[in-house]
């Protein structure tokens, strides 16, 4: 009896390195696929809606610029895809993504040439805003969603949870429909009109091989993530500083350096390989990715250097060059604490999320953190929801996030490390009204001639005040958790 029961948890433990037996085993396939029914549905719904320049000339906007880029590599060969031309004017939506957003761009045209092929002729389909050419456009963000999102999603949540032997199968269930049900994501991807989907996709993807201690594939990945949006650069210094720390405490830490490293380079010259064949050609790519000449920061975005500008004119004060270094000594100083604990003690997988995904990946653990940042990083977008028309599916999603996060048994009140009762009430629900009040504003009152752009700073000073809140507390919690491992360690010692 008692060899049975051994050799039943070895068959278990060897069907727990495939992670959909587990998905089987526990009865969570018909969940999951319920949830991305529903998910995939609301992104219908929500591309339904109006995007980004819809019947705005001359340059329209996101839509047109995706879709400027499938004409573009579709028609000229790929030396001439980053290079100013006569074909290529790169003053009317010029490529400025990395190479493998390129290659996707390339991709989605050969779709649309097969079923449309005005919507990506040379030069003539500018500004094409047909119904199929749309119905088409919308098609290929979906596929995208389905094929590099959703996959990489139920990949973490089974790992994650797999690894940590916590979570019952609400929990499961519920974290797949926090993430997969992101309305930043959806509006962004599916309202406005951009494939976000695919880079977080990878990143998702990179950090669940990480948890599953498979850093090789984790460097491939995260390395197709930067190749496809250079935004995943955020998520660098966590990777980096992470990696960097557990190779060190392996017995041959230069060797397992050198193997990231070839992986990582390897991955970088496959896809750059079409622009290493000169100098020139290289940099020209190089210059699209980092157009500083555009400042430091456009439009009205919830970050430090557009928030401090209402005080501090940074564009009046310092030329391009010394921006470019005071962004990047900011950016390296707001890093270095989390990547200084990574580096010095990488204690657990999971310590890595901390610094480096979107709170949803840790909605369980700090559901009221979660909460906290989704809303504010909603009220940062709506300006931009407004412009686009689409406040119908911002207050939709909002209202179906509200709904899903108090859903009955998907979080546990008990893992809340942040919440409610450890803060000031009162500041909790002055900082939702005046979100709230905001919102009215913003809709219904002219901000004054001398200050057009008054409502929009204020929207951008209280959501970035938040941000830094957030980050100062992820910060504090990742030393904190370095603490406690340290504790825990040595009272397994003593005993």
């Amino acid at each position: 009896m008692e060899k049975r029961k051994r050799t039943n948890a070895l068959k278990d433990d060897e069907n727990e390195d495939n992670i959909w037996w587990l998905v089987v085993q526990r009865g969570l396939a018909p969940s999951f696929i319920f949830i991305s029914l529903f998910a995939l549905l609301v992104r219908v719904a929500v591309s339904l809606h109006p995007y980004s320049g819809a019947g705005k000339p001359p340059k329209y906007g996101d839509f047109e610029a995706q879709r400027h880029w499938m004409e573009i590599t579709l028609n000229l060969p790929a030396s001439e895809w980053y290079r100013n031309s006569t074909a290529n004017d790169l003053s009317y939506w010029g490529l400025d993504y990395p190479p493998l957003t390129a290659y996707q761009s390339y991709i989605h045209g050969l779709i649309l040439r097969n079923f449309l092929p005005d919507s990506v002729s040379l030069q003539t389909s500018h500004g094409h805003e047909s119904y199929l050419g749309k119905l088409l456009m919308r098609w290929t963000v979906l596929s995208s969603d389905v094929l590099m999102f959703f996959p990489a999603v139920f990949y973490f949540i089974v790992v994650y949870y797999s690894g940590s032997r916590t979570g019952c199968k609400s929990d499961w269930a519920w974290h797949v429909a926090m993430i997969l049900l992101n309305p930043c994501l959806i509006l962004i991807d599916h309202g406005h009109f951009q494939y976000n989907c695919i880079s977080l996709g990878l990143t998702i993807g990179a950090v669940a091989a990480i948890l599953s201690d498979k850093d090789l594939l984790a460097c491939f990945l995260f390395s197709l993530a930067l190749n496809h949006k250079q935004m995943s650069a955020y998520f660098a210094p966590a990777f980096f500083s992470y990696l960097l720390g557990k190779c060190l405490r392996r017995q041959n830490p230069l060797l397992e350096v050198l193997k990231l490293g070839f992986v990582v380079i390897g991955t970088f010259s496959i896809v750059w390989w079409p622009y290493l064949q000169s100098v020139d050609t290289f940099f020209q790519v190089l210059s699209r990715l980092a157009p500083f000449e555009r400042g430091i920061y456009e439009d009205y975005v919830a970050n430090f250097w557009c928030t401090s500008s209402v005080l501090i004119k940074w564009k009046r004060l310092f030329t391009i060059p010394s921006l470019k270094l005071l962004s990047l000594g900011a950016t390296v100083s707001a890093s270095l604490p989390s990547m200084v604990q990574q580096i010095w003690a990488p204690i657990h997988e999971k310590s890595i999320l901390l610094p480096l995904l979107p709170a949803s990946f840790l909605a369980i653990d700090e559901p009221f953190l979660f909460k906290w940042m989704m809303h504010y990083a909603l009220l940062s977008m709506f300006p931009l929801m407004c412009r686009d028309e689409l406040i119908l599916p911002y207050i939709s999603l909002s209202a179906l996030f509200i709904f899903l996060y108090h859903a009955p048994g998907g979080r546990k009140e008990k893992r809340v490390a942040l919440s409610p009762s450890n803060l000031k009430s009162f500041v909790v629900v002055f900082l939702v009204l005046c979100s709230l009040v905001l919102h009215v504003v913003y809709l219904v009152v002219s901000p004054p001639e001398k200050y057009p752009f008054l409502f929009e700073a204020m929207i951008v000073l209280l959501c970035f005040s938040q941000f830094l809140f957030i980050s100062g507390y992820t910060n504090i919690k990742q030393w904190m958790t370095l603490k406690d491992s340290a504790l825990e360690n040595k009272e397994k010692k003593h005993l």
